[in-house]
């Protein structure tokens, strides 16, 4: 019998077991000629060796195993570490995106808000501006509403000489001493106080009307502030004395629009007074003249009947006789304050063609005052489509303006006469109210320099230089 090999019957991994089984189908058909127990032996030594290599294989299958666990193991530990990682991220992320949204809104609450107060400061600007105002304190005159401010800040001087205009702590101490801190505490409160009324006092100089709520709640600012550097103290301004600033702003803006409405209401008296005058002066030479040729022709008429011309005294009577109509006429003018002249008039070159302004005069030669109105404020004279005579003509330019109310250019200041009409328009409502006294209207306005500057920038020439040459004429 040969000898076993060493290193076991097969001498191979059980990866070769193929090689392995043929190799012993071919020792087996050598050994054929062996006894039994030799057999018996071999088979044995087979089998102890398969064991063998069993045993080593499933151990060599359990450990690679185990590290392939142990790699997963590992793996998957990252895995979940780095999922963790990065969920803890998304829930910051997500809650920074929830504040970012929260303070998005909130910022947009307050622009909002922001910018309501300010359309509101605006619009009241603007009212107040064009003569809508909102009084707090209603008094008859601006001498009413400075007797009432010099009492309130009468009040004011009294509030600060009695200490009641701040409060401050009364337990303070300095190193121990009660004394040295009550003298630290009315240092720092007159300090506070004198920051205080400098704002209120800047207030008061700088006051507009339109600018009331602006200031009030710049004092109001003012008065957290210093609550709040005085926190340590207690120190504040008091109810009572911020409140009596703040009326003071009050009155003082009311005083200004009441001393301005004063003022517009005085320039309206003057401008009617030199508008009486001039038609006082226009009907006193009239009259004169008049007069002047009623003497004349009393004398005429006095050396024809010396002379017993018959038909020369008739022609002068009846001469005579219109003098005397057109004097009584003068007379009775002067005497009739409603008398005069309506007149529409319109500007295409400064207004445009869908505007006309609608007035009264007194005067005897009413285009004096048309000439007036074309001064240097407008860049062309103004057209005349109507002058109508009125014994009434206060009630017959009353009656248009109400006619043409909701087109008025100016809806607050009623003594601008201007209206969104055309002059057809006007003429159709002056068909119904004017009566027999329209004699004569022109629809269409000649605006001869408004067209003649026209027709200069249509050939070349510059236009803004024919409107100079215009306003200059004008």
């Amino acid at each position: 019998m040969p000898a076993p090999r060493k290193g076991g019957l097969f001498g191979r991994r059980r990866a070769d077991a193929v090689s392995e089984a043929e190799e012993l189908r071919a020792w087996i058909a050598r050994t054929q000629g062996l006894d039994a127990a030799q057999v018996a032996g071999l088979v044995r030594q087979v089998e102890t060796e398969a064991a063998a290599l069993r045993e080593k294989a499933s151990a060599e299958a359990t450990e690679e195993a185990e590290g392939i666990l142990k790699d997963a193991r590992e793996t998957a530990k990252e895995i979940i570490e780095d999922a963790r990682r990065a969920a803890k991220e998304t829930e910051r992320v997500r809650k920074e995106a929830d504040r970012h949204r929260q303070n998005i809104v909130e910022a947009e609450r307050r622009l909002a808000e922001l910018q309501g107060r300010i359309v509101n400061a605006d619009e009241t600007a603007m009212l107040q501006e064009a003569g809508i105002y909102a009084y707090r304190h209603a008094l008859d005159d601006a001498i009413a509403y400075r007797s009432r401010l010099d009492t309130l800040q009468n009040e004011i001087k009294a509030l600060a000489r009695a200490g009641r205009a701040v409060q401050a702590a009364t337990d303070w101490t300095v190193n121990g001493s009660k004394r040295e801190g009550q003298k630290m505490v009315r240092d720092f409160s007159k300090l506070m106080l004198r920051a205080y009324n400098a704002e209120a006092d800047y207030a008061v100089r700088s006051m507009r009307p339109h600018r009331l709520s602006s200031l009030v709640d710049r004092l109001f600012k003012s008065r957290e502030t210093i609550a709040r550097l005085g926190a340590t103290m207690h120190i504040r301004i008091t109810d009572e004395y911020h409140n009596a600033r703040v009326r003071e702003l009050e009155l003082t803006a009311d005083f200004l629009q009441k001393k301005d409405e004063e003022k517009e209401a005085q320039r309206e008296v003057r401008a009617r007074e030199r508008e009486e005058a001039a038609v006082q002066r226009e009907l006193d030479r009239q009259r004169e003249k008049l007069n002047k040729e009623l003497g004349h022709y009393q004398s005429a008429l006095d050396r024809l009947r010396e002379r017993g011309d018959e038909a020369g005294v008739a022609e002068m009577q009846a001469k005579l006789a219109e003098i005397e109509s057109a004097l009584q006429d003068v007379e009775s003018r002067a005497a009739n304050v409603r008398a005069g002249y309506v007149y529409v008039i319109s500007n295409i070159g400064a207004f445009g063609d869908r505007m006309v302004k609608i007035g009264m005069t007194r005067r005897l030669e009413p285009l004096e005052r048309v000439y007036e109105l074309s001064g240097a404020a407008v860049p062309f004279r103004f057209d005349v489509h109507a002058l109508i005579f009125s014994k009434d003509a206060v009630g017959l330019e009353t009656e248009l303006h109400r006619q043409f109310a909701s087109r008025r250019v100016n809806q607050v200041n009623s003594r601008k006469e201007f209206f969104y009409a055309t002059p057809a328009e006007v003429r159709n409502a002056l068909q119904r109210f004017a009566g027999q006294h329209l004699i004569e209207f022109t629809e269409e306005p000649q605006a001869l320099e408004w067209r003649a500057g026209r027709r200069s920038g249509e050939a070349g020439a510059p236009v803004a230089g024919a409107g100079g040459v215009a306003a200059r004429t004008a």
